[in-house]
């Protein structure tokens, strides 16, 4: 399972961000970066996003 986030969709805006319950995600300067050691694909930064630019890949 992991995580992925589509550079092109994403405004950078941080909303996933901030609701990662495990802060699995890190805004960095233009991009977001997942570590998926920490991250439990819960899905809640996919259902977060306003864009629509990440999907939660299971």
């Amino acid at each position: 399972m992991s995580i992925k986030i589509n550079r092109y969709k994403c405004g950078y805006c941080g909303a996933c961000v901030g609701v990662c319950p495990k802060g699995a995600l890190e805004l960095v300067e233009t991009w977001v970066e997942v570590d998926e050691s920490t991250c439990i694909t819960c899905g809640i930064c996919d259902r977060i996003c306003p864009v629509g630019a990440i999907e939660v890949m299971k």
